[in-house]
């Protein structure tokens, strides 16, 4: 019997990586959860500098004078952001908490509904609408109590990186093992 194909194989070992990523986030946002708020806010704060840049870029080697200004207008409001986020480290946790709400609602719905995908076993869909249930729950709770705090954010963050790894690695192995690509939502 042939293993699984070059592209299933590249599937599964993407999907093992991120899992085993996903669960050493886990373990360091549990073992260091004010360090993992603080190290997630300096990253948004890179992220708007370096978007700044490259708006500037895309503004400097447009044709017209429209796109110059939106871009040089982007790039300052992104300089602005990772000022922002610098200075106030406070309230740029809260948006982050919000924004983190928001993705773990909606990856949450996102992963429930590709449980009823075609060809799926059931302890899968067992599992995918699990793990969706516990991203939901992750938001909702945040959206409902977002002033719990930073560190019981990346406390709750870290459990949840940990179970999205298990599920990343559990269907990276399924993946492997059976010799068939998931179905996409």
């Amino acid at each position: 019997m042939k293993g699984p194909s070059p592209v299933l194989k590249s599937l599964s070992t993407s999907l093992i990586s991120r899992g085993i990523l996903a669960t050493i986030v886990g373990i360091l946002a549990l073992a260091w959860p004010g360090v993992t708020i603080l190290a997630l806010i300096i990253l948004f704060a890179v992220y708007a500098f370096m978007d700044a840049g490259f708006q500037a870029m895309r503004g400097f080697t447009s044709r017209k004078a429209g796109p110059v200004a939106g871009h040089l207008l982007l790039g300052l409001i992104d300089v602005g952001a990772g000022v922002v986020a610098l200075a106030w480290p406070a309230p740029t946790a809260l948006v982050l908490v919000l924004v983190v709400a928001f993705w773990a609602v909606f990856g949450g719905f996102s992963e429930a509904f590709a449980a009823f995908g075609p060809g799926e076993t059931a302890g899968r869909r067992a599992m995918d609408v699990i793990t969706g249930v516990v991203w939901i729950a992750f938001g909702v709770v945040l959206f409902a109590r977002p002033g719990l705090g930073a560190v019981t954010v990346a406390i709750v963050f870290g459990l949840f990186s940990l179970i999205s790894g298990a599920t990343l690695i559990s269907r990276g192995i399924d993946v492997r093992r059976t010799g068939q690509a998931l179905h996409p939502a």
